[in-house]
């Protein structure tokens, strides 16, 4: 089976320009392809991961990719998916952000200049340089306003309010594609599909601009069985960035993954076997639930590394199962400064361990039974803790079904 059957056998194509020419390019290795990634936070996220592997399969088959770090179009912001405006970011904090994307995609590609090997450039290096009159000139006729209103990523935001600047994004991200077409010989351009209407635009522009053929491809959105973008956990973001979610955390949001989405996320994001995924979606009951483990094990062994791998699952055995280390938990180590007349109250220690944002989601949480330490329900909320309980192993606190986290004296 060569690469562009693989991608179809996996379900992670949505739609393609033209599916020929495609299939022969990649399964060829001649795809020279890029992937934008707008810099709005100073780590990719799980959400992230099929777009990475998807450059990881690419680039084992000899294809050549392009990481487009968004400099200059992330301080427009990308209007997909959004009901509201991105936040403005410095192009001083653009660029600590790209440079941190890079360290975490060396993990899935390689870089450098030799053939095959990936490239990863900014956006800002031309964008910003431009003259918006003479831009109007080169490409201004080449865009439809009607069309370009037809966009779903414009629908969504019509009713609150369309500004003009996330109008452009349109522009910018063709223009990027008519750039790299020309200077970096890239024939093709991959997304999510939610970028569709926009990578259209790009192989418009080179169609009419330069008479030639580009192509674009887009992979389904990575989504739970009821539509939900996954990667996010009670509203906040699955980070790569261990400081900024735990190799622990980061297992267990995998090892927890609904029986009706571990198989299909096997299927998108590893790279085991098809045949061996195809045996698996056989598996029944608590079977899953060894599958949720091979998921889980699997990305963070891709994130991580095989160390923190083992000692992820060792701990969260060591929860569920009775067995392994339980010094690999999360851990918070509270100071004497946080204990009042040698106390802790439960809402001040559920903040201090970033089990709760505020003291209000704490009460929220206690009041609600989502609270337990050391296996024991937690209902007031004035309960206090003596600094005493917190020496030696310290204290295990459960905040739902699944999130275990270790509260110590230093």
């Amino acid at each position: 089976m060569q690469l562009y059957e693989e991608l179809v056998a996996r379900g992670l194509i949505a739609q393609v320009t033209n599916e020929d020419e495609i299939r022969s390019m990649i399964n060829a290795g001649k795809a020279t392809f890029y992937i934008g990634f707008d810099c709005t936070a100073d780590s990719l996220t799980a959400g992230h991961f099929v777009t990475l592997t998807l450059m990881k399969r690419l680039q084992q088959a000899g294809n050549r990719p392009i990481a487009l770090i968004g400099g200059g179009t992330t301080m427009i912001g990308d209007p997909s998916g959004r009901t509201d405006m991105r936040r403005m970011l410095t192009r001083e904090d653009i660029e600590h952000n790209a440079a941190c994307f890079r360290r975490q995609m060396s993990r899935f590609i390689d870089f450098g200049d030799g053939e095959g090997q990936a490239r990863m450039v900014n956006n800002a290096d031309w964008l910003l340089k431009l003259n918006y009159v003479d831009l109007l000139r080169e490409v201004g006729a080449c865009f439809s306003v009607n069309n370009m209103l037809r966009a779903e990523c414009y629908k969504q935001r019509m009713e609150k309010g369309l500004s003009f600047l996330e109008f452009n994004y349109m522009i910018m991200q063709s223009y990027d594609f008519y750039h790299l077409f020309q200077h970096y010989d890239c024939n093709m351009q991959f997304g999510g599909n939610d970028q569709w209407s926009n990578m259209l635009g790009g192989t418009e522009l080179i169609r009419r601009k330069l008479g030639r053929d580009a192509h674009a491809m887009t992979i389904n959105l990575l989504t739970d069985s009821q539509g939900n973008k996954m990667g996010k956990t009670a509203g906040n973001a699955v980070w790569l960035d261990p400081n900024k979610t735990s190799p622990y955390d980061f297992y267990q949001y995998w090892r927890n993954v609904g029986d009706a989405d571990v198989m299909k996320c096997i299927r998108w994001l590893t790279f085991l076997p098809l045949e061996q995924i195809d045996e698996m979606d056989r598996w029944e009951g608590s079977q899953l639930n060894r599958a949720k483990e091979i998921l889980a094990w699997e990305l963070t062994n891709m994130v991580h590394g095989r160390e923190e791998a083992d000692k992820a699952q060792e701990a969260a055995r060591a929860l569920f199962g009775g067995g392994g280390d339980r010094g690999e938990m999360p851990t918070t180590e509270l100071v004497n400064d946080q204990f009042g007349d040698g106390q802790i109250g439960i809402l001040n220690l559920l903040v201090a361990c970033g089990l709760a944002p505020s003291k209000g989601e704490a009460r929220r949480l206690v009041q609600q039974g989502g609270v337990s330490v050391n296996d024991e329900k937690i209902t007031d909320i004035d309960r206090k803790f003596g600094c005493e309980l917190f020496l030696g192993e310290g204290l295990i606190i459960k905040k739902g079904k699944k999130v275990f986290h270790r509260a110590v004296m230093s």
